[in-house]
């Protein structure tokens, strides 16, 4: 698995696609890993486009960050402004699920230089930030060795599978990758240390923030939206489609907030059409 060394630590990734292909960004959610889009960016790398993972500092990343490093939400938005600088990439589509299309958000508003495009699948935004099941890790990760034991259960497939696990995001079984998801928060004490400081961070006031500043993006945002599902539900989108000047709201039958394992065809093409609209503007511009 390649990797990059940036001031805050190292960021692992893969890749699919031509390295000349307009390059795609994904950020994943909470104790999630890059692996989540494995099946996405086959796809959209057929498609001429450039697909990349990256496993970010989500509780799933094979090393800890540097010591002093911001993990709170904005910190990570960072860490995503600076991935793509240390690549080098330019007119990014930036595709964001759960927590990490927060994240997406915040990375929009504060460092869009780079950004060509944004697309939010199922994920937090307004008040929604965290969903209510996650109010219990936020309390555990105030106590000395809380969040350690709350995640305990994680540990066996069936709390993985379980709806306080990941079973609420797939029509599908995700298990094989949510167990190696959870491998590193349990075996390195600085991944749980990332995840902890991440967790006492989750505020709304984050994402009220973004969604404040967010009309002022001036670039394409697709909303693609699972309306079959609990966590966030799609009136959550509908809010937000109304409020973003431009922003266009695609709804993917079939799929809860998995929508890149549930569905992967429908929304690989619709970010083909997103890359698609946003390169040829700037030919034209050309």
């Amino acid at each position: 698995m390649p990797a990059i060394q940036l001031q805050q630590g190292t960021i692992h990734y893969e890749q699919a696609g031509p390295p000349d292909g307009r390059p795609v960004v994904f950020v994943h959610g909470y104790l999630m890993g890059g692996d989540l889009w494995a099946l996405l960016g086959e796809r959209l790398a057929a498609r001429g486009l450039r697909a990349i993972m990256p496993t970010w500092p989500l509780g799933a990343h094979p090393e800890p960050m540097s010591p002093g490093t911001d993990v709170t939400p904005r910190g990570v938005a960072a860490i995503v402004a600076a991935f793509l600088e240390a690549l080098d990439l330019d007119d990014v589509v930036l595709v964001g699920n759960d927590t990490g299309g927060a994240l997406c958000q915040v990375v929009a508003v504060d460092h869009p230089d780079r950004l060509g495009a944004l697309v939010l699948t199922n994920c937090d935004m307004y008040e929604n930030f965290p969903p209510s099941p996650f109010t219990a890790l936020l309390k555990a990760a105030r106590l000395p060795g809380g969040l350690k034991a709350a995640l305990q259960p994680m540990r066996t497939a069936a709390a993985r599978r379980s709806p306080l696990g990941y079973g609420m995001l797939s029509h599908g079984d995700v298990d094989h990758l949510a167990r190696g998801w959870v491998k590193p928060v349990f075996g390195q004490r600085g991944v749980l240390e990332d995840l902890r400081r991440f967790t006492l961070g989750l505020d709304n006031e984050v994402t009220l923030d973004a969604a404040r500043r967010l009309p002022g993006f001036g670039k394409p945002v697709l909303l693609a939206w699972a309306p079959d599902d609990k966590l966030f539900p799609l009136e959550l989108a509908q809010r937000m489609a109304a409020e973003v000047p431009g922003a266009r709201l695609e709804t993917i039958e079939r799929s809860r907030a998995f929508s890149m394992i549930d569905q992967p065809e429908r929304l690989a093409g619709l970010i083909e059409e997103v890359a698609a609209q946003r390169s040829a503007a700037g030919q034209a511009m050309r």
